[in-house]
């Protein structure tokens, strides 16, 4: 089926969050039968401090000893998580620049897992604020962002979809459809009036169905200011585990503008989301 999880992508880096996500995507490849492989990509020391003629050539040799230790360090993170009998594989980035590099390789995978950017120490703490959205809009593949703060998340149990009838949330809903067949609760949320609904017509509940997933449906009125906060919050009330939507946005002088609810979500995300652009 083109639906089946085969192949998940996963961000390494020298974060202790790489962990994080390299169990959660051993997990979750485990479920579904796929294969994991963990592509390192973290700035290199020239990207993220340009050499200068001040610089003495023992800061530079410095500076290199740190991104090696830092790409060991990932290295033996992969080989000690990495579970036996599990399709895994390393692979590394040395092209620049790096986004659109990590970009490329995610053409290959059926889901990303990538981690909410935050606050921490070396070379990898310097990769772009915009990382995640701009690979899921360069790449177009779907990605399961975790959230920096979460330890251990669970494997998605009960579900939350944010629905509005857009390419977004039509590519989100599809690729997650083989995580939400396996949950056990699925709670689509809706705002306003799908314009495109004739009566009698298609709908998101009848699709799900019609793939084997059974969800209740919440609508309710006119779409709120704040709809990524509310959607957080929402998503904490149905005690949900993770989140599927679209990451909305526009290309803007070359760089990707974030929609208010995507920037929301993504800044200040409590659980696992699933997004699409």
């Amino acid at each position: 089926m083109s639906d089946e999880l085969k192949q998940l992508l996963v961000h390494a880096d020298a974060t202790p969050q790489f962990a994080q996500r390299l169990e959660f995507a051993c997990r979750l490849a485990a479920r579904h039968g796929a294969g994991v492989t963990a592509l390192y990509a973290s700035p290199s020391a020239s990207e993220a401090l340009p050499v200068t003629s001040g610089m003495g050539p023992g800061l530079a040799v410095k500076r290199e000893n740190l991104q090696d230790t830092e790409l060991a360090r990932a290295r033996s993170v992969f080989e000690q998580l990495r579970p036996e009998g599990l399709p895994a594989a390393w692979a590394e980035i040395h092209e620049f620049p790096l986004v659109s590099a990590f970009a490329e390789q995610a053409l290959y995978a059926d889901l990303l897992v990538l981690g909410q950017h935050g606050p921490g120490e070396g070379w990898s703490t310097l990769m772009p604020a915009d990382f995640v959205e701009t690979v899921i809009a360069l790449s177009g593949r779907p990605a399961l962002v975790l959230p920096y703060t979460s330890v251990k998340p669970d494997l998605p149990g009960n579900v939350v979809v944010a629905w509005k009838p857009t390419r977004g949330a039509a590519r989100a809903v599809t690729a997650a459809l083989p995580i939400l067949r396996q949950a056990n609760s699925v709670q689509v949320l809706s705002w306003g009036v799908d314009a495109w609904t004739a009566d009698g017509g298609l709908d998101i509940i009848s699709w799900l169905k019609a793939h084997g997933v059974r969800a209740a449906w919440h609508r309710t009125g006119t779409e709120p200011e704040k709809l990524g906060d509310l959607l957080l919050s929402r998503a904490f009330d149905l005690q949900a585990d993770l989140l599927v939507m679209g990451c909305y946005g526009r290309a803007r002088a070359y760089e990707w503008v974030l929609g208010g609810a995507s920037r929301t979500v993504l800044k200040s995300m409590t659980l696992p989301v699933l997004m699409a652009h």
